[in-house]
């Protein structure tokens, strides 16, 4: 298994805790949560059961379909032939039997994936599962209960912040995140995909480091040859897949789908009034579990911009695969087969690219730091402009501030070779330090720092940085 050497551990050390664990596996769809489970425990999961998409919830029947499924991965691990259960209830009281049942005194490992979908209207289901655990699972000392969930709303407000029966009941909770920049080099040396850490990274801007996506590049085929493949040929297995990515986990996935491509529109993200005012949304309970779920998905940072307070904390899109899917496919179809073929060496893409690479640092700030020698420094990381409409180029792609009384202004270079400092660059670069400078304190240094691929050429204006961290760091 690539990554996840931390997940791993942490699941290991519970399997072996001598204790009743409930623990919580949540992440975004297509992250590998199912991955790490199987791969994790393997042959030791004593039963299992995956609940059924509620994307057919508006025929009826859901309910029972679901139990008539249960009942089905109850008699195929052991139960035998028995009724389908009428309730929840029913259901866990069969599950209990089963488990009194094959109980030898070694751990027992119950994985419940997509729990979120069991939980229909008016089932009973969170009830039944409090029910489950509370009187029977809780006490047992071998059980180990595994649940996971993409619909992350779900997972957050119903179990690990529930205010009724579950409690304080979670014993852990691993969120899993998509792959870094080395997991990704990691998952195509791994897959035989030969591919440049120039390429890893333009791919890590489209795929976002989700490993089922990264599933569909073929070997012996270009990074262009598979990115079309993916997405821009006819029937392409990507092409649908921004609106499967809401649909499947939301109640109400068009709100969410106006929030995300609200927040496409602006780099630096936007406040909630803003997002409020722009969508007509009201501003209550159901704005915060969407954004909460964005949130832990990945596809949303929440940080308040340098100088200002939490209150104008600002929410960004920085899901690589969202904002590569909105540049290119949202809101028409291209015909062309070979559109990225034909166009990977054109200005409008590789303005896009300028673009996605600064995401690309954002979401690894962690190796930044690294690199800076600055991993054990308390940071605070954000984007800044000191206008709003920064018509006079002082936006700032990256800021980190540091409680060791510097501040890194980070500027993301995507270039294929080393990159110059011109004269012109040079003046600007000087006019966003003043700017900055007005407005940290005095006690505060501002260190100019270049983040790109290849480097920086030596002239007589490079010395305007103060640090310079290459593509090799971020892979770090």
């Amino acid at each position: 298994m690539i990554g996840r050497e931390r997940e791993t551990h942490e699941l290991e050390r519970l399997y072996d805790s001598g204790r009743a664990e409930l623990v919580a596996v949540y992440g975004r769809r297509r992250v590998g949560k199912t991955y790490l489970v199987d791969e994790t425990f393997s042959s030791r999961i004593t039963f299992r059961h995956a609940g059924l998409s509620p994307a057919d919830e508006q025929s009826g029947g859901l309910l029972r379909a679901q139990l008539e499924h249960f009942r089905n991965s109850l008699e195929l691990q052991g139960m035998g032939e028995c009724e389908t259960p009428k309730s929840w209830l029913d259901a866990f009281f069969l599950l209990e039997k089963l488990l009194q049942s094959l109980d030898d005194g070694s751990r027992q490992v119950v994985f419940l994936d997509e729990l979120p979908w069991l939980d229909t209207p008016k089932s009973g289901f969170l009830r039944a599962f409090e029910g489950f655990w509370n009187t029977w699972g809780c006490h047992r000392k071998n059980l180990m209960v595994i649940v996971c969930g993409s619909a992350n709303s779900w997972v957050q407000d119903r179990l690990l912040n529930n205010r009724g029966g579950l409690y304080g009941r979670v014993t852990y909770e691993i969120k899993l995140s998509p792959f870094t920049l080395r997991e990704c080099e990691e998952f195509y040396e791994d897959r035989h995909v030969a591919m440049s850490r120039y390429d890893v990274a333009q791919s890590y801007m489209v795929f976002g480091g989700i490993p089922y996506y990264m599933g569909y590049l073929e070997p012996g085929k270009s990074l262009a040859q598979n990115i079309d493949a993916a997405f821009f040929v006819k029937g392409a297995k990507l092409r649908g897949e921004f609106d499967r990515l809401f649909d499947s986990v939301f109640v109400n996935p068009d709100a969410v789908k106006s929030i995300v491509r609200l927040l496409y529109t602006r780099n630096a993200g936007f406040t909630r009034r803003e997002i409020v005012e722009k969508l007509g949304l009201s501003d209550g309970g159901r704005l915060s579990r969407n954004l909460n779920a964005l949130i832990a998905s990945d596809f949303v940072v929440k940080y308040a911009p340098f100088g200002l307070g939490k209150r104008e904390a600002h929410y960004k899109l920085v899901d690589p695969f969202c904002l590569f899917y909105l540049h290119f496919l949202d809101g028409g179809t291209r015909a062309n087969a070979r559109f990225w073929q034909q166009n990977a060496t054109s200005q409008p893409v590789a303005t896009w690219r300028g673009y996605a690479f600064e995401n690309v640092c954002f979401n690894h700030v962690s190796q930044i730091k690294a690199a800076l020698g600055i991993s054990g420094v308390i940071t605070e990381s954000s984007a800044w402009s000191k206008r709003t409409d920064d018509s006079d180029g002082a936006q700032i792609d990256l800021l980190i501030s540091r409680n060791d009384n510097v501040v890194n202004m980070c500027e993301a270079k995507f270039y294929s070779g080393e990159f110059a400092v011109s004269k012109d660059y040079y003046r600007t670069l000087l006019r966003r330090q003043d700017l900055l400078a007005g407005e940290v304190s005095p006690k505060m240094s501002v260190h100019s720092t270049l983040v790109t691929t290849f480097g920086l050429v030596q002239n007589k204006y490079s010395g305007v940085f103060s640090n310079v961290i290459t593509l090799d760091d971020l892979f770090a």
